[in-house]
């Protein structure tokens, strides 16, 4: 956010913060929030990148499309073991999970502010 619009906000009575202050999460919350949501990202990455429809990769993972598309938005049913397994089925290495969760940025950062009412 512009730090003029954020100024104008604040003058109008409105309280700026992340969407991590919104929420009220703890520094672990916010950061398993992240990793979900980075892993859930590159699960779609992966699967256009394979030229893979979302029915293609469900029957990989024994899985159905409606389930396949929870696992792309980080559906909060979606587990951690699904995201890994449908990475896994993608082709992804234990490696480039690791670097997925490691490096990606936090979706959650002060970058995206929220404004409410004070």
């Amino acid at each position: 956010m512009k730090t003029s619009k954020q100024k104008k906000l604040e003058a109008a009575g409105w309280q700026v913060g992340s969407t991590a202050d919104f929420l009220e999460l703890s520094e672990a919350e916010e950061m398993l929030v992240n990793m979900k949501l980075s892993l859930a990202a590159e699960v779609k990455t992966l699967r256009i990148q394979l030229n893979l429809t979302q029915q293609d990769l469900a029957k990989r993972i024994g899985s159905s499309q409606s389930r396949v598309a929870k696992i792309e938005v980080a559906d909060k049913t979606v587990s951690f073991d699904l995201l890994v397994r449908s990475l896994a089925a993608l082709g992804a290495s234990r490696s480039h999970i690791g670097k997925i969760v490691g490096t990606r940025k936090s979706k959650l950062s002060s970058k995206k502010r929220l404004a409410r009412q004070k």
